[in-house]
């Protein structure tokens, strides 16, 4: 399904705190933190032009954030951000001075850090993310996971030092048990959704998502023309759009954002006009972006600055895991998750269907840009529905 966006405030210039944490300054802000990462490194941004000629536009590129700080998804971006930028807070409340991030490592800020308790409810790549920062700076971390998450997503996060606890039902229900128990303890919630009187610290969490699009601009030979980004409560796409939005201004890119068809919650959001909570059902492969109810922040900045809303179904997903691990010949082969490609299974399915291409204005000069928000974070899932291991398609690149 696919919906052009006729919000009321379709094109209108984004509130004023959400220019400020998706602004010009604040992106460079992220970008210099990041310099104080070790192993921090760009990731890839890839050409696919036999898929380009295929699909009848002039150029795809899919900035491949498989390769992110050691964690496989873009979220590495956003949850440790936000926890360093808590710590340096807490640490300058404590010293009565600005305390910068340069200084991230020294027993002053530590011993802030080991005081504070950061936490929140995960699909695996967020809670992972978090984790991460936690270590990093000597915080203690409690993650929830919830009955759909798995074992080795779980692993994984357990890796970093965090406190699993277990929650019965989807991530809807953990995020409000998460947020429900750090309250009773005084611990600091990192969610990446918000929700009314709680959406500073998922600003943050957006805020640092913005570097992937920092790097991809400057690597572009040319700007794109369309942006197709999935969404599960909408962080990644709000964060995207709402860049592009302070950037270009007129000049930005028709952008789309992709729902699991079992998981429709800003499709649902966009045809109500309001946002909306959706009945789970049925799970769905794309577990990265199994959400029923939108950020109220992400809802807000997407109402303005998305142009269509879009759902995939599972099997598209699935169909465009296997075409980036054994590509057109001259594309180089992607590891993608469940939910890495769905913004890619988007395009084709728009470049399938003349009405759509239309809607869209997905012409013969169009340059899209896309984001393959994960690898392959479940290796064993990822090898059942490929019917290779991540390691076998990469190694087809070599």
């Amino acid at each position: 399904m696919f919906n052009i966006n006729r919000h009321v405030d379709h094109g209108a210039q984004l509130d004023h705190a959400d220019a400020t944490i998706l602004g010009i300054e604040a992106a460079r802000e992220v970008e210099r933190f990041l310099k104080h990462r070790d192993g921090h490194t760009p990731t890839p941004l890839v050409a696919l032009p036999a898929l380009a000629h295929e699909l009848g536009v002039a150029a795809i590129h899919i900035k491949d954030e498989g390769h992110r700080l050691g964690l496989g998804s873009f979220k590495a971006l956003g949850g440790s951000y936000a926890v360093i930028r808590l710590v340096l807070e807490e640490a300058s409340r404590q010293l009565g001075r600005q305390v910068d991030v340069g200084e991230l490592q020294t027993s002053e800020v530590k011993a802030a850090a080991s005081s504070m308790t950061v936490s929140c409810a995960t699909d695996g790549n967020h809670g992972r993310s978090v984790a991460q920062g936690a270590q990093l700076v000597g915080a203690n971390c409690a993650i929830f996971v919830h009955a759909g998450v798995s074992d080795e997503r779980i692993a994984a996060i357990a890796r970093f030092g965090a406190e699993i606890i277990r929650v019965d039902g989807n991530y809807d229900e953990s995020v409000a048990w998460a947020s429900r128990v750090a309250k009773e303890k005084g611990w600091i919630t990192v969610s990446d959704t918000s929700w009314p009187g709680y959406e500073r610290i998922p600003g943050f969490v957006m805020q640092g998502y913005t570097a992937l699009l920092s790097e991809a601009l400057r690597e572009l030979p040319e700007l794109p023309t369309h942006v197709f980004v999935q969404a599960g409560v909408g962080g990644i796409a709000a964060a995207i759009a709402g860049h592009l939005s302070i950037l270009l201004g007129d000049k930005r890119p028709f952008f789309v954002v992709v729902d699991p068809s079992r998981a429709a919650c800003l499709f649902e959001s966009a045809r109500a006009g309001r946002a909306i909570k959706v009945p789970d059902g049925e799970p769905t492969v794309m577990a990265m972006l199994e959400c029923y109810e939108p950020s109220l922040v992400a809802w807000r900045i997407l109402s303005r600055a998305a142009d269509a809303f879009m759902t995939v179904d599972d099997d598209e997903a699935i169909a465009v895991m296997k075409r980036l691990a054994s590509p057109l010949s001259g594309d180089p082969a992607i590891v993608s998750g469940e939910s890495g490609g769905a913004g890619l299974a988007g395009l084709i399915q728009v470049a399938s269907s003349k009405e759509l291409r239309e809607q869209a204005g997905l012409g013969p000069d169009a340059r899209v840009f896309l984001i393959n928000t994960e690898g392959a974070t479940d290796p064993k899932l990822y090898q059942a529905l490929v019917g290779a291991s991540p390691a076998e398609v990469a190694a087809r690149n070599c």
